[in-house]
């Protein structure tokens, strides 16, 4: 748990104190009997600090982006997968003709 996993964390309790200042805002303007026009400018403040922390974390805590080059081996699919339980041959686009005599013999009889 480095740096930007803190930062990350900060962001969450920043958009999370935003919400909670939201709430209370509405709540005071029930009481008031005022009309909600908008959160005020420090909550619109800290939700983009917020999400400027929580977009930090997120682009700097997975790892290093590694580049995906085509030409390796690794990339490559040479075999079927060891389990084919979920490769599916028996569809319902076989029920449709496939010989375009089928075809229009049946676009015939729509006529």
């Amino acid at each position: 748990m480095g740096f930007n996993f803190a930062v990350g964390v900060l962001g969450v309790v920043v958009l999370a104190h935003a919400a909670h200042a939201t709430i209370q805002y509405r709540s005071l303007l029930k009481i008031t009997g005022d009309e909600f026009s908008g959160p005020p400018f420090t909550v619109v403040l800290e939700l983009l600090v917020g999400l400027g922390f929580c977009l930090w974390a997120a682009l700097t805590v997975p790892g290093k982006f590694l580049s995906i080059r085509p030409q390796d081996d690794e990339n490559r699919v040479v075999s079927l997968p060891v389990n084919l339980d979920f490769m599916i041959f028996n569809h319902r686009g076989k029920a449709f003709p496939m010989d375009s005599s089928n075809l229009s013999k049946s676009s015939g009889n729509l006529r």
